[in-house]
């Protein structure tokens, strides 16, 4: 591997970086949330459909927010 080889590889790598964060950024400015007409609130940007719960339900899986990151790690090789 000659330096240049080396100090090109940095910079892409570097650069790729910088464009992952730019990604993490957009995707959480792309969430939003509404209010809906039987008081549920819905998060929008996750996919397709929003998710709708109501307030208890949300302070529910936010309390859960632990767990889920656990399970996500014990089953990383099996989630998509």
């Amino acid at each position: 591997m000659t330096l240049d080889n080396d100090d090109s590889m940095k910079s892409e790598l570097e650069r790729l970086r910088a464009e992952n964060e730019i990604l993490k950024q957009t995707k959480l400015d792309s969430v939003s949330f509404k209010v809906g007409q039987k008081g549920g609130m819905s998060m929008y940007g996750l996919g397709r459909f929003p998710v709708t719960l109501y307030k208890s339900q949300w302070l529910i899986l936010l309390d859960a927010t632990d767990k889920i990151k656990d399970f996500l790690k014990d089953h990383e090789q099996e989630l998509k």
